[in-house]
């Protein structure tokens, strides 16, 4: 068998599967987002996995999901004299949100189960299935687990959860994406050492930036220190303002001014990193990692302007939305980088019966 063999007709179904699933986590993730940005995540009071599918039908059944969400402190502190209309367009947003949750579950499980009793997937393939699968029903989990935290004694969800949760849908989607591309056969990349070391530094940074992002998002950090290159009216904040609170760990987690700074500070490591390893690569005639290294620094300078762009805005929905799914794309490029830079099993190892050659 060879690497220039006819396609694999179940690979190939295989691979167009898991970018539908990929693409749809993207979508949940934006969603998700604008959720986030409206402040709509906690209309929804209760966690019915199953019956939660359906919204209210009738305005008595609208009526009784207004006074649960009347009984939550965002409503007593934030939405006192909400209407009911108004009430209406978070709800549809956070149900939205779950809804796509679901039907991820759903495209993800049934083409999985048929591809399981088609035969031909390797044990491998199958185990990195099966636990992609698990994480799907983590994130469930974890979602409402976000969700709970903003129900009782808080007017938003913990800023901690909400990044393990976004962190967490990004781990299944990165999974997702090396595991389309280890379905295609292509030949070894003769590249340096420091080019895979910087490849799989430059997917760290990106899943540290991201969480940090979150962090961001939670505080509503944004929405404060609205000014470039400087922020709390310097390059470099002081430290009685970045380091205040005690245990000093706290502030990377809950200090406002810290946060945006440590944020800041990742993004310029990253956009460093990501310049260093295109140069590397296009000096080292890397071939395809060149490009890819390439792509990858543009996609990072791209996020970069788009960051400050929102920044400076105070975060309107459209910019802060463009922001997070260029995060996305970086992700994603980040991801192909490491991949495309790793070491690759040979195709002869998998069964005759899958043969996998088709290129991407």
């Amino acid at each position: 068998m060879t690497t220039n063999s006819a396609p694999s007709e179940p690979y190939r179904a295989v691979r167009w599967w898991l970018i539908s699933v990929a693409a749809l986590i993207a979508l949940m993730v934006l969603v998700g987002g604008a959720t986030r940005l409206t402040e709509s995540g906690l209309s929804i009071v209760e966690w019915k996995p199953v019956t939660g599918s359906l919204p209210p039908l009738s305005e008595v059944q609208w009526t009784e999901a207004f006074e649960a969400y009347k009984k939550i402190p965002q409503y007593r502190e934030l939405n006192t004299g909400m209407s009911l209309s108004e009430f209406k367009e978070i709800f549809w947003w956070e149900w939205s949100h779950r809804l796509l949750g679901r039907f991820i579950g759903v495209a993800y499980l049934l083409p999985f189960l048929f591809f399981l009793w088609r035969g031909g997937l390797s044990g491998e393939l199958k185990r990195r299935l099966w636990l992609l699968f698990a994480l799907g029903g983590l994130q469930g989990a974890v979602g409402w687990w976000m969700v709970a935290s903003g129900l009782t004694e808080r007017v938003e969800v913990s800023q901690y959860r909400l990044a393990t949760h976004l962190v967490l849908a990004l781990l299944i989607f990165a999974g997702i994406v090396w595991t389309v591309r280890r379905l295609a056969d292509r030949p070894k990349i003769a590249a340096p050492a420091r080019l895979r070391f910087a490849s799989a530094l430059l997917l760290v940074a990106t899943f540290v930036q991201i969480y940090f992002g979150a962090l961001v998002a939670g505080l509503r950090a944004g929405r404060a220190y609205n000014t470039w290159p400087q922020i709390d009216g310097a390059l470099i904040p002081s430290a009685e303002r970045l380091w205040f609170e005690t245990p000093w760990w706290r502030n990377m987690f809950d200090n406002v001014l810290t946060v945006q700074f440590e944020h800041r500070m990742t993004a310029y490591a990253l956009f460093v990193l990501a310049a260093l390893h295109a140069f590397d690569a296009v000096r080292s005639r890397a071939g395809p990692a060149a490009s890819g290294a390439l792509w990858l620094f543009a996609a990072v300078s791209l996020q970069a302007v788009l960051g400050i762009l929102t920044l400076l805005n105070q975060v309107p929905i459209g910019l802060a939305l463009a922001h997070q799914a260029v995060a996305i794309v970086v992700l994603t490029l980040a991801v192909m980088q490491a991949e495309r830079l790793a070491s690759r099993q040979s195709a002869h190892a998998r069964p005759r019966a899958v043969p996998v050659s088709q290129p991407g």
